[in-house]
């Protein structure tokens, strides 16, 4: 369903009449096309805290975008034009004091505003030194910093924080965070450790070669992962429900994919996926899920364990016999689907929110396990308000409510979700495990 407001909020009287009520005023976002695969403008990259020793200029260099140390002149408080940039980078590793935070301030209060529309802004943090309680309270400060900024930051543009050691590990990340591809991901605070990229790797097409299975794919948010993923190169193998057979291989033959229908409740559905693949398996979404909304005094045992069931208990399962199998191969990549409901709840979603809630908890404890014994990341995308056919059914008010508590004041699309998921399923993301990132906008409520 179209967003009526924020196509009124593009008019000149949208704009005088929200201005003058104090209504939130959306920027319709920019996402990556294959015409615009990347930001308008240059590459802003500045220091605080002194020398960090991040390699961070080649890297920088490779996202595409021009980059330069220094603020152009007379680019405080303009939004438009050559000296708008379209990113900033500010490497805050080296920040270990108090006294060091003032240099995060001093460096982007003059160019915050300058940031062009959809741009972004990206600040670099090292992990916390648990020997030095000063170091962890400055550089958990950063997380504050960083949340608060991207509630304020407005015109469409981001602010996210990212923790690392090694510059060229986060390269992938980095390209992901100052691309169009990540217009829906703001305020969110990601980990990053030492594994570097293969250095053959085609960024083009970095899936090619690699096969992967997306479960609940025949439509919606898992129809816009598998387009992403085959876009990306790779062969998917579009899973769901019979009753929804000709779904899936409607988007399969589309994708040059393959379909499989299965009940993912089932017990042997981890045996059968491995059957169907028996030359393994790159890249595993669980996207699959369901909602059987009521207030739990009102909540009949049936939906609380369908939910269950579905959302959590059969990705435990799945993942369980696919890893003991040995179907995922070296180098793979598990991405889950939790959503702002399990991290921040929501009234009627007790069943919805646990089951979430246990994914992100799936993805904690099993990342460093699936790794060191199998040489396979785990992490979690987090949904918030996503225009599909589901929200689309939700009455008037709640929707518009849901589309507007988040710093960008609007929904997001599925093409958010799916390109956030193959960010976490390239094949240069070995450093990124355990994480929970939510596409939600920086919802305003819990997150």
């Amino acid at each position: 369903m179209a967003d009526r407001y924020l196509s009124f909020t593009a008019t000149a009287p949208g704009r005088f009449l929200t201005s003058r009520l104090g209504l939130p005023q959306p920027a319709a976002l920019s996402r990556w096309t294959a015409e615009r695969p990347s930001l308008d403008g240059h590459l802003l990259h500045l220091t605080a805290g002194g020398p960090s020793g991040l390699d961070l200029a080649p890297v920088l260099a490779r996202t595409g975008l021009p980059t330069t140390t220094e603020p152009a002149t007379g680019s405080t408080g303009s939004t438009s034009g050559s000296t708008a940039p379209a990113a900033v980078v500010l490497d805050a590793t080296g920040v270990r004091d108090v006294d060091a935070l003032a240099e995060v301030h001093a460096a982007l209060h003059p160019v915050v505003r300058s940031v062009a529309a959809s741009g972004r802004v990206v600040v670099l943090g090292a992990p916390l030194d648990p020997r030095d309680h000063h170091q962890a309270a400055v550089q958990q400060a950063l997380e504050g910093f960083v949340r608060s900024l991207g509630k304020e930051i407005g015109r469409g543009r981001t602010v996210n924080l990212v923790r690392l050691t090694d510059a060229s590990a986060a390269e992938s990340t980095l390209r992901f965070l100052l691309s169009p591809k990540s217009a829906y991901v703001s305020g969110q605070v990601i980990g990053v450790g030492a594994e570097g990229p293969d250095g053959t790797l085609d960024w083009d097409l970095p899936l090619a070669g690699r096969t992967a299975l997306v479960t609940g794919a025949a439509r919606g948010i898992g129809e816009a992962v598998a387009e992403t993923l085959a876009r990306d190169g790779a062969h998917v193998v579009v899973l769901d429900v019979p009753q929804a057979e000709e779904d899936a291989r409607r988007v399969a033959a589309r994708l040059g994919g393959s379909a499989l229908t299965l009940d993912i409740t089932a017990a042997d559905a981890g045996g059968r996926i491995a059957a169907e693949l028996p030359d393994g398996l790159d890249v595993l979404i669980h996207n699959a899920g369901i909602t059987r909304d009521r207030r739990l005094v009102n909540m009949p045992a049936e939906r609380w364990s369908s939910v269950l069931d579905v959302n959590l208990a059969s990705v435990l399962r799945t993942t369980d016999a696919l890893l003991a199998k040995g179907a995922l191969r070296t180098g793979g990549r598990i991405v889950a689907t939790a959503s702002i409901a399990g991290l921040a709840g929501n009234a009627g979603q007790t069943n919805y929110g646990a089951s979430k809630a246990g994914v992100a908890g799936l993805v904690r404890s099993l990342a460093p396990r699936a790794l060191a014994e199998h040489g396979v990341t785990v992490n979690a995308v987090a949904p918030g308000f996503i225009e599909t056919k589901m929200t689309a059914a939700v009455p008037l008010f709640i929707r518009e409510a849901g589309r507007r508590m988040n710093s960008l004041a609007q929904g997001g699309l599925p093409v958010d979700v799916a390109e956030t998921t193959a960010w976490l399923a390239h094949p240069a993301s070995g450093a990124v495990n355990g994480q929970v990132v939510r596409v939600c906008g920086q919802s305003l409520l819990g997150a």
